[in-house]
């Protein structure tokens, strides 16, 4: 059994989508970041990742013009990919999204699934959860989204 841990955190701007674990919410900022600055999927990534010991994000998805507003979800496939080349599953992921606004819990099901997909795994086994800034820091001040994900995998053979 493998443990891993992720974390994001991206800017809220104007005249960007939002797009959280996969799914574009109807929201009047999105995120700024190099792709879709999708911050959760960045947090899973990261997790399983770690859980591989295979470094962070970046490391294997430069800011390059490859992945200039890639859809995040088709990074999540390739660390998918690589986790089970070095013989692991994931066994589950818990994640959970910080933000003020918009309201996370009604799309949480849709993330799991949506994320779920990309990782070959079944939605059972991706939680999402959302918790507000209470008004404190960058995310209860609404100016940026947080996300952490902790993953554990097991080996395959």
């Amino acid at each position: 059994m493998r443990i891993g841990i992720g974390y994001d955190i991206h800017p809220l701007v104007e005249g960007r989508p939002l797009v959280l674990g996969g799914v574009r919410l109807q929201y009047e900022m999105g995120l700024a970041g190099h792709s879709d600055a999708d911050a959760l999927v960045h947090a899973l990534c990261d997790a399983i990742l770690g859980a591989i010991g295979e470094g962070d994000l970046g490391r294997h998805f430069p800011e390059t013009e490859e992945y200039r507003d890639i859809d995040s979800l088709r990074l999540l496939e390739k660390v998918a990919a690589m986790a089970a080349e070095k013989g692991y599953r994931l066994v589950n992921a818990d994640c959970i999204v910080h933000a003020e606004q918009p309201a996370i819990s009604p799309h949480a099901e849709a993330m799991a699934e949506a994320m779920a997909a990309a990782a070959g795994t079944d939605p059972g086994r991706i939680s999402v959860k959302a918790t507000r800034g209470e008004g404190l820091g960058p995310v209860g001040e609404k100016r940026a989204i947080v996300a952490r994900a902790v993953v554990l995998l097991e080996e395959t053979a």
